[in-house]
């Protein structure tokens, strides 16, 4: 290679690999360093690559080069199909980032952008060598178990609050590789289970993909950029995996099968609570009704706390206090998209309200202010208030069979 393309890779942390006749470059980037965005630029400018791979999948190539993507979204059809939470998380993921980014003056995966863009100015084929980042989602969320999963959706949350700076200097220095790795190692022995499916799986997706492409007979010299982090990673699985790379893909492109005891959780937990109700109506009909009394008001209370905490509307609120002690009882429908329902009603989200989504969504006081993330949140808060209710509500009405003899 050239001086100049020496001298331009020796800015950022890099690797390079031979796959049979295909050269890869490997380029190690932060996705929120100014630096990072400007040496891909002059490197996808310099004609000295036949292709372009980057750290992006369909969904966040089209969310970057689309901004008003958002406002094409069905809010009614992602509650419906049990998606609220998924769209949440990567509000919340993308928060985070734009949050940092605006630190600096630079947009969120500008180095990601600016390849696309010289891609595109230079007639050059482009790779988005990423997993989805809705399936790398799912299956990090399913690869803990069930009671550390709250933790997991908390601390993605407590990143958006969070109001604390970080120095230019230390996102230019987790580029080193170093202190990189010692931190993702780091990172695997307090929670394998998520570094798996965030880390690891990637780097060999990443890998396979990049495979596929030495495998081909159009590329013989591709820059491919990613995450520093994602380095040693890539090169490992793409210079010692022996399977082939089209079914590593394939394998690492299903959504994890969900267990099958989680789905008679909530039928074995209203079996029980009617089973309650049956006893005490059998002994007398004072205390079956005053158990019937303290399911309403136990799950309906909490069920509303949520959606005060949410902000919801008034008539929000109320229908919540009403249908969590009944949708309770009925594991095929949550009060959750019954009151996301209302709310989307009463509230309609704005052309506005969807074009600020992302940016809104960078401070605390925006998810509570646009409509859109506040229908989000209606969802998720009064549907852990029901849950919640159901079983602090159980345990009253046990208590009650216990407490009575007769």
């Amino acid at each position: 290679m050239s001086d100049t393309i020496q001298a331009l890779l020796a800015q950022e942390p890099h690797l390079r690999m031979q796959l049979g006749e295909t050269e890869i470059v490997l380029l190690g980037t932060a996705h929120v360093s100014p630096t990072s965005a400007r040496t891909v630029a002059d490197l996808v400018a310099s004609g000295a690559f036949d292709t372009v791979a980057i750290e992006l999948c369909m969904s966040r190539q089209q969310a970057m080069l689309d901004p008003d993507a958002m406002s094409k979204l069905d809010l009614f059809s992602v509650i419906r199909r049990g998606q609220a939470p998924m769209v949440a998380a990567s509000l919340a993921l993308g928060a985070y980032q734009q949050r940092l980014a605006e630190q600096y003056g630079i947009e969120p995966g500008a180095e990601m952008r600016a390849a696309i863009d010289g891609a595109l100015d230079q007639g050059l084929p482009l790779a988005l060598i990423d997993r989805d980042i809705g399936l790398t989602l799912r299956r990090a969320y399913r690869s803990v178990p069930w009671w550390q999963r709250m933790g997991l959706v908390g601390g993605l949350f407590a990143s958006v609050m969070s109001r604390e700076k970080i120095d230019e200097s230390e996102i230019e220095r987790l580029k080193q590789g170093d202190m990189l790795e010692s931190t993702f190692s780091e990172f695997a022995e307090q929670s394998r289970e998520l570094y798996l499916p965030l880390i690891d799986e990637r780097d060999r997706y990443m890998a396979a993909h990049l495979r596929r492409l030495a495998e081909g007979t159009e590329s013989r010299r591709i820059l491919a950029v990613v995450g520093a982090g994602h380095l040693k990673g890539i090169e490992r699985y793409a210079t010692l995996e022996q399977q082939p790379p089209d079914q590593i893909l394939d394998q690492l492109d299903q959504s994890p099968p969900r267990a099958r005891w989680p789905r008679y959780v909530p039928w074995i937990v209203v079996g029980i609570i009617l089973l309650g109700f049956v006893i005490g109506f059998s002994r007398n009909t004072e205390l079956g009704l005053q158990m019937v009394l303290d399911w309403v008001m136990i799950n309906g209370g909490l069920a509303a706390v949520g959606g005060i905490i949410a902000l919801a509307h008034p008539v929000t609120i109320l229908t919540a206090a009403l249908a969590a002690p009944l949708t309770s009882l009925n594991p095929t429908i949550g009060v959750g998209f019954v009151a996301a329902a209302v709310e989307l009603y009463l509230r309609k989200p704005q052309v506005g309200d969807f074009a600020r989504l992302r940016k809104d969504t960078t401070n605390p006081k925006g998810w509570w202010s646009n409509r859109v993330s506040r229908v989000l949140l209606v969802f998720l808060l009064t549907t852990l208030g029901s849950a919640m209710g159901t079983y602090i509500g159980g345990a009253r009405i046990f208590g009650h069979l216990f407490g009575n003899s007769g």
